[in-house]
C-alpha cells in the first residue's frame, strides 16, 4: 500500500498548485482532514466479481493535475504531452479507506471502490489496461490521480481494481500498463495501436459468450454490500427497504471465492438513473454503494 502526497497535500499548497493538482515540497498534513493514520481496506470480504471495468471515452485534459513539471519532495516529474503509444512495466500498489471521499489531483473524489488509478506521468484523466504479470488477469482503469511517489512504483490503483487483479492481500504486483486513447471520434488505441475493449478477452466482469448465461437477462444495478452470510444481507436489505421505494433484493453468487449474497437497487434502464438513485442512498447514510451490471 502506499501513503500517496497527492491526496495528502492538496490543503497545504497555494491556490495556483491546487489548480495543477500537484507541490513542491508536501509536509506533515496537520489539517485533521484525515482519520486514519495508515492507509487500509474496507472491513468485511468486498465482491468485486460484478464489477466492470472502466469504460474508456474521449475526454479533454483536465485543468488540474496536468502541470508540467511538477515537484515532490524534491524530485522532478514531468506529464506526457500525449499517453498514445505508452507503455510501462513495474510495480503496482493500492490505495483505500484512508483517501476515500477526498479529492484526486485533477478534482474529482477518489472512490476505491471504482476503478481507478493514480500514475505520475500519464495526461489525466486518461485510461490504461494494467495487467497483473504474475497471474494474467488484466483490468481497465480510468487514471484520475498523481503519483505513486514511494520508491519506484509504477502506478497506484484503487483497491477494488487492485482486488480484481488479485494482489489486494499482498499490497503489490508485478504490472503491466499500456495506455488507451480515445479519439473525439471514438476511435480507441492501445498503447498506439487500434484497439476495442472486447478484443481484451474475457475477464471476472464479463458473462461467457455461451451456455445459459448468454441467455441471461442483464441490467444495471446499485449494489449496497455483499456477504458470505445471508443475515446481515437481508438486515441491510431491511434498512434500504425503508428508506426507499425502488425495487430492491438480494442475489446469492456463487464465485471463485465462495458464495455471496449481494444486496442490490434496481434494475434501472440507463446508468443516469441508476447513478441518481446512487447518489440519493449515499446522501441517506449508504455511502459503500457501487454501480454494476448483474442478471435479473
Amino acid at each position: 500500500m502506499n501513503c500517496k502526497p497527492s491526496l495528502l497535500f492538496v490543503l497545504a499548497v497555494t491556490a495556483a498548485v491546487i489548480l495543477s493538482g500537484c507541490a513542491s515540497a508536501p509536509e506533515t498534513d496537520h489539517s485533521s482532514r484525515y482519520t486514519l493514520a495508515n492507509d487500509r481496506a474496507p472491513s468485511g470480504n468486498f465482491d468485486t466479481s460484478g464489477l466492470n471495468d472502466a469504460v474508456p471515452v474521449y475526454e479533454a485534459p483536465s485543468r488540474s493535475g496536468n502541470k508540467s513539471p511538477y515537484t515532490v519532495w524534491g524530485k522532478q516529474y514531468r506529464v506526457l504531452d500525449s499517453n498514445s503509444g505508452y507503455t510501462a512495466r513495474g510495480t503496482a500498489s493500492w490505495y483505500g479507506e484512508k483517501f476515500h471521499g477526498h479529492k484526486t489531483s485533477n478534482g474529482e473524489t477518489f472512490d476505491m471502490y471504482a476503478m481507478s488509478a493514480a500514475h505520475k506521468s500519464l495526461r489525466i484523466p486518461g485510461y490504461a489496461r494494467v495487467t497483473n504479470l504474475d497471474n494474467g488477469r488484466s483490468v481497465i482503469v480510468r487514471v484520475n490521480d498523481r503519483g505513486p511517489f514511494h520508491g519506484d512504483r509504477l502506478i497506484d490503483l484503487s483497491y477494488a481494481a487492485a482486488k480484481k487483479l488479485g494482489y489486494q492481500a499482498r499490497g503489490t504486483a508485478r504490472v503491466e500498463v499500456a495506455a488507451i486513447t480515445v479519439k473525439p471520434d471514438g476511435s480507441m488505441f492501445l498503447a498506439g495501436k487500434p484497439f476495442s475493449p472486447v478484443d481484451a478477452g474475457p475477464t471476472e466482469s464479463r458473462v461467457r459468450a455461451s451456455g445459459e448465461m448468454a441467455m441471461e437477462k442483464r441490467s444495471l444495478f446499485v449494489q449496497l454490500g455483499s456477504f458470505s452470510s445471508r443475515d446481515p444481507a437481508e438486515k441491510l436489505l431491511g434498512q434500504v427497504r425503508a428508506v426507499l421505494e425502488n425495487p430492491a433484493r438480494v442475489r446469492a453468487v456463487d464465485t471463485a471465492s465462495g458464495r455471496f449474497h449481494r444486496v442490490q437497487v434496481g434494475p434501472f434502464r440507463d446508468e443516469d438513473s441508476a447513478r441518481k438513485t446512487q447518489s440519493l442512498l449515499e446522501a441517506r447514510g449508504f455511502d459503500q454503494s457501487i454501480l454494476l451490471t448483474d442478471s435479473h
